[in-house]
């Protein structure tokens, strides 16, 4: 299947406006490649809201979560990401995410969802609803609070109130749910025949959605382990014992080719459009990992080498003379975008399995995991049977403590989750578990254990702290009287450690 990226972008730009209130005028000379609203349709919508969401999460966010997550770091060289790499980030930065995905992507996703609802088309309205709820939940796993039950009116509210993340969620849940109970045989659906290609994601494979919204509500719970323990514990048991079916595929974009606006979006904002690819470099965190498990097959994979050279984390000042030849992070105009990837599905589920049903189950899924990320890497899951199995280095520690369990599945899935650029994801889940662990000394000490994270050697925050959200952008504390005061950058969000 071949996206154009460009034109699907252009779309969800013009599509933004929905929503805001404006009145429709007349003019005989629209333009026929600018619909008017009245045009607009689920089967038009949808695909532009998808790739608002794909430009966000696997652009700007990849980037983000690249840096951050210590799959890459700053070359010496340059000077692009500094203040990303030194967590010198403010609201005055990345406001292009928070509208990008309010304006191209919820907007688009309510009014998919409204116009499905009023026709009985539940396969349009479950597919709206899911990558609402999936892009709802990265803005406020990112921001904490954002606008929301008074979000997407447009001129009839400029001032909406910030809602918070656990309330966010509680209502994603019970919308997840509601879209979930609705009749898939009605008539009124469009037939999965017909929503074909407008399905960037599934191709109109109803089942898949159904699969995708169990999983996307399952990592919601285990995003509540610490924060809503006992709830967390009754959702996902309530998951199971409905019989609950998960992704057993990777939900995400793909099809990206080799040309301008219509490729991967990291590697279209950081190499196409900077017209370089030295800016990212080989973090010693990741590396240092992988060599400590000879792990070349996905060495290889990240950094275009076995033997790869790299830089400790932030440490862009240097004047190192290795640091010039330091790998670059291996970036591929045609790499898919993720939004839940197969493997990431496996681990969830591994993880599930050790916290509420005794571990059942959670090797096999564990391995399933790691076998997964192989392929993906360009292995095979031979090859990562070697290191699952008895005495290989990823072996499942059967004996060890719940802890010593949920830190291997999360270990893994930091790796795994370089598939599709869902870097941020690792920055998620390092707040949720506390998994790679923080080093208590920089990467360059004798007593450093390979692939515990590190602070940034230029980081302009007190001692010892890493980032635990983004401030909440100019763009609103300027222009929305609601907007709540702003919050550094080193306070968790109600769900992390």
């Amino acid at each position: 299947m071949k996206i154009s990226f460009k034109y699907s972008v252009l779309i969800a730009g013009f599509l933004g406006i929905l929503g805001t209130g404006c009145k429709k005028t007349l003019d005989i000379n629209q333009s026929p490649n600018v619909p008017g609203l009245d045009q607009g349709t689920p089967q038009l919508v949808f695909p532009a809201a998808v790739m608002g969401t794909v430009a966000r999460v696997g652009g700007d966010l990849a980037i983000l979560g690249a840096i951050w997550g210590q799959y890459g770091t700053q070359s010496a060289l340059s000077s692009q990401y500094r203040q990303m790499d030194s967590y010198n980030v403010d609201g005055s930065q990345l406001n292009g995410v928070y509208s990008g995905l309010f304006a191209s992507g919820l907007k688009n996703y309510q009014f998919v969802m409204d116009r499905a609802e009023a026709t009985g088309d539940w396969n349009y309205f479950l597919m709206g609803t899911v990558m609402k709820a999936y892009t709802t939940q990265v803005l406020a796993d990112l921001y904490d609070q954002i606008p929301f039950s008074e979000a997407l009116q447009g001129a009839d509210n400029l001032n909406p109130s910030f809602d918070d993340g656990y309330s966010i969620y509680q209502t994603l849940l019970d919308e997840i749910d509601d879209a979930l109970s609705k009749d898939f045989d009605a008539s009124t659906n469009t037939p999965p025949s017909l929503i074909g290609n407008t399905d960037l994601i599934f191709q109109g494979n109803m089942d898949r959605w159904v699969q995708f919204a169990n999983t996307l509500k399952l990592k919601m719970y285990l995003r509540m382990v610490n924060s809503h323990p006992t709830e967390a514990q009754a959702g996902i048991e309530d998951l199971y014992n409905s019989g609950a079916q998960f992704l057993n595929v990777s939900a995400g974009v793909s099809g990206f080719t080799n040309e301008p606006g219509r490729d991967n979006p990291m590697y279209e904002q950081n190499i196409r459009q900077l017209n370089t690819p030295d800016n990212i470099r080989a973090s010693r965190t990741l590396v240092s990992f992988l060599e400590d498990n000879v792990d070349t097959t996905r060495m290889v994979y990240f950094f275009g080498s076995k033997n790869p050279g790299s830089i400790h984390q932030g440490d862009f000042l240097s004047t190192d003379p290795s640091y010039g030849s330091a790998a670059r992070l291996v970036q591929r105009p045609t790499d898919p975008v993720m939004f839940i990837s197969e493997a990431e599905s496996y681990f969830m589920q591994a993880e599930a399995r050790e916290r509420y049903f005794a571990g059942a189950g959670a090797k096999d899924l564990y391995d399933q995991g790691v076998a997964t990320s192989f392929v993906n890497m360009g292995g095979t899951a031979t090859q990562a049977a070697m290191y699952t199995g008895p005495g290989g280095a990823y072996e499942y520690p059967l004996g060890g403590s719940l802890q010593d369990k949920i830190e291997a599945i999360i270990t893994q899935k930091w790796i795994a989750l370089g598939y599709g650029v869902h870097y941020i994801e690792a920055f998620f889940e390092k707040n949720r578990t506390g998994f790679p662990r923080t080093s208590p000394v920089y990467s360059d000490n004798a007593a450093y254990v390979p692939g515990q994270w590190v602070v940034s050697n230029n980081s302009v925050l007190p001692a010892g702290q890493m980032p635990r959200r983004l401030v909440f952008p100019d763009a609103e504390t300027t222009r929305n009287a609601n907007a709540p005061a702003v919050v550094p950058i080193t306070t968790p969000v109600w769900w992390a450690l």
